[in-house]
């Protein structure tokens, strides 16, 4: 419980950063925080001096012995689906045309790699007397259901708009998934492809076998034949 209470304060906390994860391990001579961003330089700060606070209220705040705050720079934020439903969420605060929004998303999304991606905004996005409405948008390959779906990365955001809060969810296949049923799939034609090239290789070798030559039986008869007297 005190894990998902540090983590809610430090999502809200470096805000600013863009956080997409964050993972705490406790060994039993420091508590390691690794936190990935897209600004590195905003959790770190001057000479160290706003992760140097952070520990400071982590520790007195929360209890944690030793905090040791280890930042990591996001290296595709576009394949990232946190920070991708976060800039999706902070374009419907600025100008809320939700279709054009996730379209060029999408386009992003896909131009960096992925294999496949859904994003789904729901919410009311107009002002007074407007309705709730879910808009949904997806493109290459998507798992929905079963063990494959933990291969998928998925990423929550709300916008707060003037009508009310939006929630947005994004969905991303990264580039290089492979999903349990295509290893299946590729392990059959491999299987498969060794087996004809063997059948082949067979069939060239009996081929290039020198034809024994025809062995020719000759029968000879023999005649007595009578010396006349």
């Amino acid at each position: 419980m005190n894990d998902l209470k540090v983590k809610k304060f430090l999502f809200k906390e470096l805000e600013r950063a863009s956080v997409s994860k964050i993972e705490i391990q406790k060994t039993p001579i420091a508590t390691r925080i690794m936190v990935e961003v897209r600004r590195p330089g905003v959790v770190v700060g001057k000479r160290g001096k706003s992760i140097k606070d952070l520990c400071n209220v982590l520790e007195r705040d929360f209890a944690i012995e030793n905090p040791q705050i280890e930042v990591i720079e996001v290296a595709k934020p576009s394949v990232d689906a946190r920070l991708m439903a976060e800039k999706i969420a902070r374009r419907i605060e600025s100008k809320p045309n939700v279709k054009p929004i996730m379209r060029m998303a999408l386009q992003e999304i896909m131009g960096a790699g992925a294999l496949g991606a859904e994003i789904r905004v729901a919410g009311k996005i107009v002002g007074k007397g407007g309705k709730a409405k879910t808009f949904s948008a997806r493109v290459g390959i998507m798992k929905k259901s079963g063990d494959q779906l933990r291969l998928v990365d998925e990423g929550h955001y709300t916008a707060h708009l003037s009508a009310g809060a939006v929630g947005i969810r994004v969905r991303i296949v990264r580039p290089g998934t492979v999903f349990y049923d295509k290893k299946k799939i590729e392990a059959a034609k491999a299987k498969a492809a060794e087996e004809k090239a063997l059948a082949e290789k067979a069939a060239a070798e009996k081929a290039a076998e020198p034809v024994p030559a025809e062995t020719v039986v000759v029968e000879v008869e023999e005649t007595a034949e009578e010396t006349p007297a």
